[in-house]
């Protein structure tokens, strides 16, 4: 039987057989997503990274499937076993469990009951069992030729006869299918308080008593249990509808009332089910829901990463940047507008030493020496008292704004190799306070030094597949970090290696190259990097960029190969790349154009033209840039502010399945329950909001005992 990979791939994704041709194709040659992406859309049909990854990964599991399928049908023929309805029944599988289901009898087990049986000579008499003949000969008599030393009694044979059968049972796919099908549909989870001195906060409480039906589990019930369970808190067991379970696997073995081994198949099946089919369908429902909560979990983690890398940069600043602390102090450092440390001090404003007076002194002397215009505080401890005595200051200083800055990672980054290699005479306190600076001029070049997975904007981000996790991560901030673009000499070699097809090893040989000769002065330059080969320039070209060279092209998207369309294209335009205001000129001739005769005409793929349109007419453009940017504030807001009723300006700092946390500018971060989300039902709080999203909230509940704040975003 001929696999159709790419048949079963174009049906499944609604797609051309031959834009999946040519997809898989690029992937198979070593093309990165983000290139194909952006600048293979001809033979893509335009797909987008979501589509491609998509595909890519329906792609890598198909041809996981097809190398199991062939594997199971070797170890099958090998034993002399395999059969044509059999091979043809594996191949024709579409999941890797009805493969391994149908593998099942003939996979190599440990000895079991079963097997035992067999040894001593019980297979016949199972035969017998099986069949339900009918006879005038007693159980007794039909087991008398099978006694001997190892099976001495009438019961022992009979127990072996129904070992057999019920590891038969437990083999069958057509069994397995019903338990796993009926116990999908209509099972349930019990859990239970397991050992309350393992939970003294309470944490568990909600699910010291709680059942619910497997189908309808949420993804952070299940990996809240998980973890209860890991813990020693709770106690988990799946309850399976048993009863219409072995009713119709007594109906796919058949007893006959008038055989007198009726009895013996009945309690073969019932045992094959209860000892041996149920525990697997259990385990693997558990895994099956582990899955699906940690897919659920990543996307959660996935989706709230890019916001936050997405969060718009605060160019042409001068930023103190503040590490709060009490007894150790608070850590000060200020960056000028390209990153560059310019100064640092630690001051002692809290208790114990509370030198409130030395700390405003020397926070005024930095912005005034420095020309400070905005101040980033980070929101660990002593976050709120630290706001206070800034906005305190900043009454002395009309020019100069704040604002909050998660730092989360911030201590990791500290310590980490990178940090010591780009902050060498800094010790690892006061790195903390130049990475919450810089995190306000590009957030996306400072968080990409950190593990996304110590970023804080996800859910059980520690309980999930961390392989899986880690994966996903690296996706997204690759996709992000060459839709943004990368500055080659600027960027760090955190940054540098998400670049399209350069990676950890050749982002350090850009750095080494670019300090020892200097900046590169074009794109083409970057070509003298020890290991840049052909294919490697070909995928990070594009998503380089060189603001300081002579060929304006090379501080767009636009690609290297795509240099002689562009000639082509401002001739016909009758413009030059040295043209003054060319961005300006070729937008006032754009909407004259005949975009499909002008490509024919330039021989070129209508998506690559509009893209080096919109490119000349946007040159350097960063799109962050078009978002809201990050709330700047003037005064502290307490709690003690705030009434039901106020409508205030936040920024969304992390999104969960239950609904947002947002800043309004008080210690909290505050919740808008998935309920407020709109005036009509949210089902999925991503499509209202994502993070690092500025949005108008109103106030409807303040706890100052418990320290919560509810906020609503309904009109």
């Amino acid at each position: 039987m001929k696999r159709d990979i790419i048949g079963k791939l174009t049906s499944e994704l609604h797609l051309r057989r031959e834009q999946v041709q040519s997809t898989v194709g690029l992937l198979d040659e070593g093309n990165t997503v983000p290139f194909i992406a952006r600048y293979r859309k001809e033979m893509t049909g335009s797909l987008d990274e979501e589509q491609l990854r998509s595909l890519l990964d329906r792609l890598s599991y198909l041809r996981k499937l097809a190398e199991r399928q062939d594997a199971v049908i070797a170890s099958i023929g090998e034993q002399g076993k395999l059969t044509p309805e059999l091979e043809s029944a594996i191949l024709e599988a579409g999941t890797l469990q009805a493969v391994e289901d149908l593998y099942l009898p003939y996979k190599p087990k440990r000895r079991t009951r079963a097997m035992i049986a067999q040894e001593r000579g019980l297979e016949p008499l199972a035969n017998l069992v099986q069949a339900q003949e009918v006879t005038r000969q007693t159980l007794e008599q039909a087991a008398q030729p099978f006694l001997n030393d190892t099976v001495p009694t009438v019961g022992d044979a009979y127990q072996g006869a129904r070992d057999i059968i019920a590891e038969r049972i437990s083999d069958d796919a057509q069994a397995r299918d019903i338990a796993r099908r009926q116990t999908r549909q209509r099972g349930t989870i019990e859990v239970r308080l397991g050992d309350a001195s393992k939970d003294p906060k309470a944490v568990y409480r909600t699910y010291y008593e709680f059942s619910g039906a497997l189908r309808f589990l949420r993804p952070h019930q299940v990996l809240a249990v998980n973890r209860g369970e890991r813990e020693d808190v709770l106690k988990v067991r799946v309850v399976a509808p048993d009863e219409d379970i072995l009713g119709q696997l007594w109906r796919l073995y058949p007893s006959q009332r008038r055989s007198p081994f009726a009895a013996q198949l009945e309690q073969a099946v019932e045992d094959g089910y209860k000892r041996l089919i149920a525990p697997a369908i259990e385990r693997e429902m558990r895994r099956e829901l582990t899955e699906q909560a940690d897919q659920h979990a990543i996307g959660v983690f996935a989706t709230n990463l890019r916001g936050l890398l997405l969060q718009p940069p605060l160019k042409d600043r001068r930023v103190l940047g503040i590490d709060p602390g009490f007894r150790t102090g608070c850590k000060v450092a200020v960056v000028d507008a390209t990153a560059k440390v310019l100064d640092t001090v630690t001051i002692y404003p809290h208790e114990p030493q509370k030198d409130r007076t030395q700390a405003l002194r020397a926070l005024g002397r930095l912005i005034e020496q420095h020309n400070v215009d905005l101040i980033a505080i980070g929101n660990g401890t002593a976050s709120r008292e630290t706001e206070e005595l800034v906005a305190a200051l900043i009454r002395e200083h009309d020019d100069v704004q704040y604002l909050i800055v998660n730092e989360a990672g911030a201590s990791v980054y500290s310590a980490s190799p990178l940090a010591r290699a780009e902050l060498p005479d800094l010790d690892v306190s006061m790195r903390g306070a130049v990475s919450i600076a810089r995190r306000v001029l590009d957030p996306l070049a400072e968080l990409v030094k950190i593990d996304p997975r110590s970023i804080g904007v996800g859910m059980y981000q520690h309980d999930v597949d961390q392989k899986a996790l880690g994966t996903k991560l690296d996706e997204v901030t690759e996709s992000v970090v060459n839709t943004v673009g990368v500055n080659v000499n600027t960027a760090s070699p955190a940054l540098l290696q998400y670049v399209a097809g350069l990676g950890p090893k050749l982002a350090e040989r850009v750095v080494e190259l670019r300090d020892t000769q200097g900046p590169f002065r074009s794109r083409l330059a970057v070509r003298q990097v020890k290991g840049m080969g052909d294919k490697t320039f070909e995928q990070a070209a594009g998503f380089l960029r060189v603001p300081d060279s002579g060929d304006l092209l090379d501080n767009t998207g636009v690609h290297p190969e795509s240099y002689p369309v562009v000639a082509r294209l401002l001739h016909d335009l009758g413009l030059s790349l040295s043209d003054p205001g060319l961005a300006e000129k070729v937008r006032q001739q754009r909407d004259q154009l005949n975009i499909p005769a002008l490509a024919a005409r330039l021989q070129v793929g209508v998506p690559t033209l509009e893209d080096i349109l919109n490119d000349l007419t946007r040159p350097g453009r960063d799109p962050r840039t078009e978002l809201e940017p990050p709330v700047l504030r003037s005064d502290v807001l307490k709690m003690e502010d705030l009434r039901p009723g106020m409508t205030l300006k936040g920024t969304v700092r992390n999104v969960v399945d239950f609904g947002a946390f947002i800043d309004i500018g008080v210690k909290q971060d505050s919740l808008v329950h998935v309920s407020e989300m709109a005036d009509y039902r949210v089902k999925d709080p991503y499509e209202v909001v994502g993070v690092g999203d500025i949005v108008d909230v109103t106030v409807l509940n303040v706890d100052l005992e418990r320290g919560r704040i509810a906020l609503s975003l309904r009109a």
